[in-house]
């Protein structure tokens, strides 16, 4: 599976950006899905991740209630909607698939596919 994030740039506090992340092969729909983010300096932080089916979805509390992550399957691509942007949030975003666990998991290691990441900057 190679994975494809895209939708990263400069956008302003308080404003929004949509992260999409494009997987190739037909197995992605059976794959549960993350987003990670890596601050300069700072070790990978899990922020959301879907299960296979869009069904069941889990944030991190850094995010909750300002990010929403979904899928839709049949364009093999899932989405990190982001609003209400703040300074700190800017990082390198990269999307992750795991083939592996039924449940969604949030640990970096346990994620086998990784997208190549796309720079977000928040500016104050």
């Amino acid at each position: 599976v190679q994975l494809q994030a895209s939708g990263g740039g400069l956008v302003q506090a308080g404003g929004s950006l949509r992260l999409s992340c494009t997987a190739s092969g037909r197995t992605f729909s059976s794959y549960n899905m993350g987003w990670f983010r890596q601050a300069a300096g700072k070790e990978s932080e899990f922020l959301a991740g879907i299960s296979w089916s869009g069904g069941n979805t889990y944030y991190a509390d850094s995010v909750k209630g300002r990010f929403t992550i979904s899928r839709d399957n049949a364009k093999n691509t899932v989405y990190l909607q982001m609003n209400s942007l703040k300074p700190e949030d800017t990082a390198v975003y990269y999307c992750a698939a795991d083939p592996t666990h039924t449940k969604v998991v949030v640990t970096t290691s346990l994620y086998d596919y990784w997208g190549q990441g796309t720079q977000v900057t928040v500016s104050s």
